[in-house]
């Protein structure tokens, strides 16, 4: 009895991560060429995605399966950039355009179907989330913001992410020194400009409060919420892990406002400081001293008690000068 060598559709799905391989893991596999040919014909079981790479299906491929796609093109030293990458930190911003892959310097760049390569002498460390590599996100912020024609686009794509507590101003104007000058002239002057309205804002001082605390990045300018789609209170600075708010009030300490009470009575930790005591501790170490302190007081407050149900949601758009 001759029996067939043909690999077992659970093995090639298994060697298809996202339904997506290689025609070279097919091969390794034992499934002839002539098979592979005959399964990619037009209205054929499955689907050539990109030189040597196959889609195990017929019909169009989802976002995740393009980016699988791009990375086996792109080899074991690819990263993902620009917005997939942003998307995969927590950033929602569309994806809908190339997916952006950095390879290293001695990778032949070709850029093909819906993948856009770029080589890099200085390739970041990925950073994997589903068996994916992904760039950290001060270098897939840069990435992106070198090709945002728009200014307007551009501006709030910095502020999303500033506000979003994945990148500092000063972090992405590091990145974008060390990197690929290509397409930077404008980001410089929106980061600028965003240095400038920070300045104008209550954030500029809180940004320096927190530079050295010994605590994650917060979140900057969202919205709290509690059951539901219930709004809470719109929040500077928020700390997600442990639902801890800073409010950066106008005027000094006094009665509690209707966002202090509505945010204690859903069970979030509230920090309150006056923005003359924020502008005042820029030029005073006892006053960052006593803030910082303030600060880290209520975080570990806040980390020991159960974590109340709520979410906050990113304002998209930063509004400059204004005050607390």
């Amino acid at each position: 009895m001759v029996r067939s060598t043909c690999p077992s559709r659970r093995a090639i799905r298994q060697a298809a991560p996202d339904g997506v391989a290689t025609t070279a893991t097919l091969r390794e596999l034992g499934v002839p060429k002539s098979t592979i040919a005959y399964r990619c014909r037009p209205g054929g079981p499955w689907l050539r995605l990109l030189p040597g790479v196959i889609l195990l299906g017929s019909g169009p491929p989802t976002r995740r399966q393009r980016l699988r796609a791009a990375v086996a093109i792109g080899g074991p030293r690819a990263v993902i950039t620009g917005a997939d990458a942003l998307r995969a930190h927590g950033l929602d911003v569309p994806a809908a355009g190339p997916v952006r892959l950095i390879v290293p310097p001695d990778k032949r760049p070709v850029a093909t179907g819906f993948v856009a390569v770029e080589r890099s002498s200085r390739p970041p460390r990925p950073q994997v989330a589903g068996g994916l590599p992904f760039a950290p996100p001060t270098r897939a912020a840069t990435d992106l913001a070198r090709t945002t024609p728009e200014a307007a686009e551009l501006h709030r794509l910095l502020a999303l992410v500033t506000d979003a507590g994945l990148a500092t101003p000063e972090q992405l104007r590091y990145e974008l020194d060390a990197g690929n000058q290509r397409g930077s002239s404008a980001v410089r002057t929106a980061l600028r400009e965003l240095a400038a309205c920070e300045q104008a804002h209550p954030r500029g001082p809180a940004r320096a409060v927190l530079r050295d605390a010994p605590l994650p990045l917060p979140m900057w300018n969202v919205t709290v919420y509690g059951h539901g789609t219930r709004r809470l209170a719109h929040v500077h600075a928020w700390w997600g892990e442990v639902a801890l708010a800073w409010l950066i009030t106008d005027g000094e300490h006094g009665s509690p406002t209707r966002d202090d009470l509505a945010l204690g009575a859903a069970g979030v930790t509230v920090v309150r400081t006056p923005a003359a005591s924020l502008r005042h501790a820029a030029h005073d170490a006892a006053g960052r001293t006593h803030i910082l302190r303030e600060i880290c007081s209520a975080f570990l407050a806040a980390a020991h008690r159960p974590r109340p149900r709520v979410y906050a949601v990113p304002v998209t758009a930063m509004s400059c000068p204004d005050a607390a």
